[in-house]
């Protein structure tokens, strides 16, 4: 059996797509049982488990091959990340009950970094994981292309891409969550022993500029990136009902001054196939 978290989000429904594909059984993990019908027509098996339930987690993850883990995201924490190291033990418990041959953890590029920040959580996920001793594969993907969804509408009705990725026409490593999935039930499904890293980008860098000539082929208009004043941060994310902004801000931080970059230069990542231009092209007929 091939148990499936998050399987209703964009990097779950790659997943579960491609192990049913490869003719390979497939638990699907919902939190909401109205949301389990489409798996169950696919031919899925359905559990029903909340990410911080000990013993429906343990339920689900019974009798499991390989296990795909995540944390739900959550850009507002609690200053001690309490919820987040919840959920975290929650899983922990869940797979040391059921030592699956294989776990998949989904987690991102500044994971590794012990500066404080909004992947602290994802940090601790690994230590959590990695204690064990479990063969486990992290996925370390770098900033998630899906993530420009939000400024679609600001690029529609004005023209403009405020970015909080500074300088604009600085590239940086972007993937995106359906390369995330294809890496991620790749993993799944070979065998390896303790634990390993995979680093996964797109087919090339990108800069909040060639996002912004994205939207405006996309959306046959001008658009232009123009960087958000940093000392505005706070008070803006408090604006828009943030609670506790700091994560998030040191997080932003983080990838604008190089402390969240991958191994060796990115010398050793894994290149991904869906190119910038094809990942806004799907969020536009989405949105």
């Amino acid at each position: 059996m091939y148990t499936v978290m998050g399987i209703t989000g964009r990097v779950g429904g790659v997943i579960g797509h491609d192990l049913l594909g490869a003719g390979l059984p497939l638990r699907a993990i919902v939190q909401d049982p109205v949301k389990s019908s489409r798996w169950a027509t696919l031919g899925g098996e359905i559990a029903v488990a909340e990410h911080g339930d000990v013993d429906a987690l343990t339920n689900a993850f019974r009798g499991s091959e390989a296990v795909f883990v995540m944390l739900p995201p959550n850009a507002d924490p609690e200053p001690d990340f309490s919820h987040a190291r919840h959920l975290i033990d929650a899983v922990r418990q869940a797979l040391a009950a059921t030592r699956p041959r294989r776990v998949v953890c989904l987690s991102s590029i500044g994971a590794d970094s012990e500066a404080p920040s909004l992947l602290s959580a994802l940090h601790m996920f690994e230590t959590a994981m990695v204690s064990l001793h479990l063969p486990v594969t992290f996925l370390r993907p770098a900033w998630l292309m899906e993530n420009f969804a939000w400024d679609i509408a600001p690029a529609r009705a004005r023209g403009e891409l405020p970015s909080y990725l500074a300088p604009v026409d600085r590239v940086m490593p972007m993937v995106s969550t359906t390369d995330v999935g294809h890496f991620a039930a790749r993993a799944m499904q070979e065998d390896f022993d303790d634990e390993r890293v995979w680093e996964i980008e797109g087919p090339q860098r990108y800069s909040p500029d060639d996002i912004a000539a994205a939207l405006a082929r996309v959306l046959v208009r001008d658009v232009s990136a123009e960087a958000v004043p940093r000392a505005g941060w706070d008070p803006l994310f408090r604006a828009q009902g943030m609670r506790n902004p700091l994560p998030r801000i040191q997080m932003l931080d983080g990838f604008n001054n190089g402390t969240f970059r991958f191994r060796d230069d990115g010398k050793h990542t894994l290149r991904g196939e869906v190119t910038l231009l094809e990942a806004i092209t799907a969020l536009v007929r989405e949105a």
